[in-house]
């Protein structure tokens, strides 16, 4: 496909998001009708639709409209793109821009656009943050970076370092925790890789690697909201940890043990009704339901969607998960609670809320981790009973 055309595509999928259909679906139908693209091509159309979702109204307002052609229009122009060689209407590219669409803007000035952030949630950021909320922002305006967690049971950092090279991986070694690297060439030879199929590496952000590597060590230890698995599978590289894992949909869980058959760990999965006859638990460790703002690089799509409906019920939701969770603790356990968000009122706020519902109880440790070069944005805390 020429570049035009990828555009072209970029616009036919921007349409159908418009009408109705989320992301991923969108590209998986384009790509099941399109089977003449290759994976540049589908690589690099799904670049610029995840480029439109992280700068959409900065598109929105260069392109002079919302429409799918104005928002890649915009985008374009901020990215310095030769507008008049992707839009020639030659072959499969879209139609020559028309000469109100060449009309471009000044500047914006008004801090939502410049934020790229819907107008109601640049209050919540700015109490969140203060005055690294404009900073936050803006790092979400650009695509993450890979990062890689190193299973040290089979290898060190330095031999998966060397194993990824030797496929075209270059990494570097991650300051927020031992396990981690950043991928900085090759990210898509990743999935290929011996170091990968051999399961020395998996893919996970590292300050989600710092969260689990701040929990204590040894002992029974539940990840009870697991989705995927994935921190349940950094906590089962601890060989004195006995790991458990639980969601409330169970279906998310499905790849789990063929990714811990790679890793070479044991890691038992729990349906609900089987909780209350495994506890106690030593650690349980509730990577909570929630905005993911800290995460809107990877799912850019989900700073558009969410509502303050939602995410009051996400606090809700999160509330209920601590008090659940802190009914299966052992008597000296630790409670840790976890969220790729950046907002107080789903990290401090929850927090606070659990300690004057549960006399007797403290917070021993906090952290946030900053949106940036280094990792996602998250938080966590670990409670305990006082005696």
């Amino acid at each position: 496909m020429t570049p035009g055309a990828r555009v072209a595509a970029a616009i036919e999928v921007l349409q159908e998001m418009a009408e109705g259909l989320a992301a991923e679906q969108a590209l998986t139908r384009w790509a099941r009708r399109s089977r003449f693209a290759g994976s540049k091509d589908r690589a690099a159309i799904r670049d610029h639709v995840f480029d439109v979702l992280r700068c959409k109204r900065t598109a929105a307002h260069y392109g002079r409209g919302d429409s799918p052609r104005a928002l890649m229009i915009g985008l374009l122009q901020t990215q310095g793109a030769d507008l008049a060689a992707l839009f020639s209407g030659e072959g499969h590219a879209p139609l020559p821009l028309v000469p109100h669409e060449l009309d471009f803007p000044a500047p914006p000035t008004d801090e939502a656009t410049v934020w790229n952030m819907p107008d109601w949630l640049v209050p919540h950021l700015k109490d969140s943050l203060g005055e690294g909320a404009a900073q936050a922002a803006i790092a979400l305006q650009s695509r993450a970076p890979v990062f890689l967690r190193v299973n040290t049971p089979k290898a060190t950092r330095s031999e998966a370092m060397e194993t990824l090279s030797e496929a075209g991986v270059v990494t570097e070694p991650n300051p927020l925790c031992d396990t981690a690297l950043t991928v900085t060439e090759g990210a898509r030879k990743i999935r290929n890789s011996s170091g990968y199929q051999d399961g020395l590496v998996e893919l996970q952000d590292a300050a989600s690697q710092a969260v689990v590597a701040a929990l204590p060590t040894g002992g029974r230890v539940l990840d009870y909201c697991a989705g995927g698995g994935g921190k349940a599978l950094a906590l089962a590289m601890d060989a004195e940890r006995k790991v458990f894992a639980h969601d409330i949909d169970p279906r998310r869980m499905a790849d789990l043990q063929p990714r811990a058959k790679r890793a070479d760990v044991k890691i038992t999965q729990l349906n609900t009704g089987d909780l209350e006859g495994a506890a106690p638990f030593d650690t349980i460790l509730c990577d909570a339901p929630c905005s993911g703002s800290g995460s809107w690089r990877r799912a850019a799509e989900g700073k558009w969607t969410l509502t303050e409906a939602r995410l009051a019920e996400l606090t809700t939701v999160q509330d209920a998960i601590l008090d659940q969770a802190a009914a299966l603790l052992a008597a000296k356990g630790t409670l840790a609670y976890a969220t790729c968000s950046v907002f107080r009122c789903e990290n401090e706020d929850r927090v606070a809320a659990f300690l004057d519902r549960h006399q007797g109880w403290k917070c021993t440790y906090q952290r946030r981790f900053d949106i940036g070069p280094e990792g996602d944005g998250f938080f966590t805390a670990h409670l305990k009973r006082e005696s």
